[in-house]
C-alpha cells in the first residue's frame, strides 16, 4: 500500500484539528470520571473511526452479575439491558434489583460520554471519510502544522485538505517523534 504524506498551516484545517482534539480529551475526561459514579474507568472501546464507552472496569464479584456483564478480557463489565436476578430470588428482591437497575441505568446516561467520530474531523478538513476508512489515514497537529499520513493521494486541485502540501515522510516523522517526546516529558 502507498503512503503520502502532507502539512498545512491553513487556519481552517488547524481549527477542526484543534476542534477534535478538545473533544477526544473532553470524551477521555469523562470516560476516566466514571470511576467517580461506579467505582472503575469507562473502556476506551473502538468501532472504526468512532470512539465510545462500552463498560466500566469494576469488581469480577458475581454480585454484581444482576446488574452488570461478566468482565471481558480486559476487566470491563458492561451494564445489562435488564437485571438478571439468580434462580430462587424472592419477588421483593426481584423488586429490589429493577430498582436499583433502574438507577444504574440512569446514573449511566446521565454521566457516560456520548460516542465520538473521526468521521467528522475528516469530513471538516475536507477529506472523504470513505477514502480514509478504505486506504487509512493519520492527522496529528504540532507547533500550529497539521499533519496528514494517508493511504491516497490528495487531488491536485487543492480541492482536499485546504493548503495541504506534499511532504517527505522523514519531514512527518520528525514531527511526529516531536509530539511523542513532548507527551512522555508531560
Amino acid at each position: 500500500m502507498s503512503s503520502y504524506f502532507y502539512k498545512t498551516t491553513a487556519p481552517a484545517v488547524l481549527a477542526s484539528i484543534q476542534a477534535w482534539d478538545e473533544k477526544r480529551a473532553e470524551f477521555d475526561a469523562k470516560r476516566e470520571n466514571l470511576k467517580n459514579v461506579f467505582g472503575g474507568p469507562g473502556s476506551p472501546m473502538h468501532s472504526g473511526n468512532d470512539s465510545y464507552v462500552g463498560g466500566v472496569k469494576i469488581s469480577a464479584s458475581q454480585d454484581l452479575d444482576v446488574h452488570w456483564r461478566r468482565p471481558d478480557d480486559y476487566g470491563y463489565r458492561a451494564l445489562r439491558s435488564a437485571a438478571k436476578p439468580g434462580k430462587g430470588a424472592t419477588k421483593e428482591a426481584r423488586a429490589a434489583y429493577k430498582v436499583e437497575h433502574e438507577r444504574l441505568q440512569a446514573l449511566w446516561k446521565e454521566h457516560c460520554p456520548d460516542s465520538i467520530s473521526k468521521d467528522d474531523v475528516w469530513k471538516a478538513i475536507g477529506i472523504d471519510w470513505g477514502s480514509v476508512w478504505l486506504s487509512g489515514g493519520v492527522f496529528f497537529q504540532h507547533e500550529g502544522v497539521v499533519y496528514l499520513h494517508l493511504g491516497f493521494q490528495l487531488k491536485a486541485d487543492g480541492s482536499q485538505a485546504e493548503g495541504a502540501v506534499e511532504i517527505l515522510s522523514s519531514e512527518l516523522e520528525a514531527a511526529r517523534q516531536a509530539v511523542l517526546q513532548k507527551c512522555e516529558a508531560a
